[in-house]
């Protein structure tokens, strides 16, 4: 049974390969919800678990640098100064803090696995295969930043990656409703083949009071929340960018509902911090675009259309609360076990015990950092600070700053709402990452956020110069009114 997943992965992968580019587009955002899904057997990879997002990255690489052009633009991208340099240099940093870190402090350094089998594990460090995948994993990352700073100029691209994030969304609920279903009915013979990845998969937890928690085909419910809270804030925000008036107006605001309803199904503690943060933004996002709006204006209904939905479910929760309080109980001491008494679960006393060590750790090294995969954090930024030193840590956090300060020409309406949205679903992701982030690579969903940006700041550096080139059209002063 596991080949015949496989089998369809790569025959898609294969077809977007060498027929039609938009489908490693969708399949690239189809595939993020499978995130226990190994599309090689582990046996012939020594253990270690290549998952679709990434693959699809690789082959979505080699079929847009297919030519010369192409190349030119990615060399020069990766090399200027106001271009991905940082980035590169971030990586170039993590290679050699890799190479030489786990060798030179092996035996001296205590560190936690990113395999942990155990309880409060640790070890000395030493070179590990882990070392090398997540390297890999760095690597894919980088250089799917440069294929969507290259897709994303065109315009056509640009919508299908917008309609892929709806995709995405939409299969990471499908993902969350079989696994749901599979605790009243047996849905093993579905999910299983889906399920391969050498690592530890926690996909049969049940919280006090019986509450099961939803992972769908994730490894456990910490990245399955993470997973729908940040499809959630880019098909949220990014939904302005889309000219398809069928896709803005039905599917985003179906898939998104359904989306926050997994979120909260997930029982993630980190994934409702970042839930919290992402309703500020949206807040914050709305009182914007209502300075902004003009009445009568497609904006200024929208605005509308979107705070009467609003407080048409304010009033609902409202009135349900006062008429029968004791519903919300259940919800109200599971947020209470999940948020507010995280502090004393055994759960949080562990990760803490990972950001520690790995803290210490990078202390130990003077700095230098332990390299990729060289120990595991519950902590984003420690994460990447022990793994690719002080060093590494600058030059990845200013690159994400430079990213989040690009603009966009205002006469250009679809990058400028591109960039702001960008910008607005870029923190929930962040507050989610230093909650429980373990790795120090940004990830697939980082990449894309990246390299549109750069994307969409040329786009729009080219329309402004040609705005500017344009001559002003002649004026008949005779006929100008006094």
């Amino acid at each position: 049974m596991d080949f015949i997943p496989i089998a369809l992965f790569w025959g898609l992968a294969l077809i977007g390969l060498f027929g039609n580019r938009s489908l490693l587009i969708y399949l690239f955002f189809a595939t993020m919800p499978f995130g226990s899904f190994a599309v090689f057997p582990t046996a012939m990879t020594m253990g270690l678990t290549f998952t679709p997002t990434p693959i699809v990255a690789c082959i979505l690489f080699l079929r847009t640098f297919i030519n010369g052009r192409a190349i030119k633009f990615g060399l020069s991208a990766l090399f200027a100064p106001r271009g991905l340099l940082m980035l590169t240099a971030f990586w170039a940093v993590a290679v050699l803090v890799t190479i030489f870190s786990p060798r030179f402090f092996a035996g001296h350094v205590i560190v936690v696995p990113m395999k942990v089998t155990r309880f409060f594990q640790s070890g000395f460090l030493q070179p590990t295969t882990q070392n090398i995948s997540q390297i890999m994993y760095l690597t894919i990352s980088v250089i799917t930043v440069v294929t969507f700073a290259r897709l994303m100029i065109d315009a056509k691209q640009q919508q299908n990656a917008l309609k892929g994030l709806c995709i995405g969304g939409g299969l990471a609920v499908f993902t969350g409703i079989l696994d749901l279903s599979s605790h009243f009915i047996p849905l093993d013979w579905l999910l299983d083949p889906f399920r391969t990845a050498s690592y530890v998969l926690m996909t049969d937890v049940t919280l006090e009071g019986g509450t099961r928690r939803v992972v769908g085909l994730m490894p456990e419910a910490s990245s399955y929340g993470a997973l729908c809270t940040q499809l959630l804030t880019l098909v949220y925000f990014l939904r302005h960018a889309i000219t398809d008036h069928f896709y803005r107006q039905k599917v985003v605001p179906v898939v998104a509902a359904l989306l926050l309803l997994f979120v909260w199904l997930s029982t993630s503690s980190s994934a409702y911090v970042a839930l919290v943060v992402f309703g500020a933004f949206a807040g914050l996002d709305f009182l914007w675009r209502a300075k902004k709006a003009r009445r009568g204006t497609r904006a200024g209904r929208e605005l509308e259309l979107e705070f009467w939905v609003v407080a048409a479910v304010t009033a609902i929760v409202f009135t349900g609360f006062v008429a029968r309080p004791e519903i919300f109980d259940s919800l109200f001491r599971l947020f209470d076990q999940l948020v507010l008494k995280k502090t004393s679960t055994s759960s949080f006393e562990e990760r803490t015990f990972w950001t520690l060590t790995s803290w210490q750790a990078l202390l130990d090294t003077y700095g230098l950092g332990v390299g990729m995969g060289g120990t595991r954090a519950s902590n984003e930024v420690v994460a990447v600070l022990s793994n690719t030193g002080f060093l590494g840590g600058l030059l990845y956090y200013g690159f994400a700053l430079q990213s989040m300060l690009r603009r966009a020409y205002p006469g250009d309406v679809v990058n400028s709402a591109l960039v702001t949205g960008l910008r607005w679903s870029f923190l929930p992701g962040l507050t989610a990452g230093i909650l429980a982030g373990t790795s120090a690579d940004f990830g697939m969903k980082n990449a894309f956020l990246f390299g549109t940006m750069f994307a969409a700041a040329i786009v729009s550096w080219h329309n402004r110069r040609k705005s500017l080139a344009t001559p002003p059209k002649s004026v008949d002063t005779q006929n100008v009114p006094a």
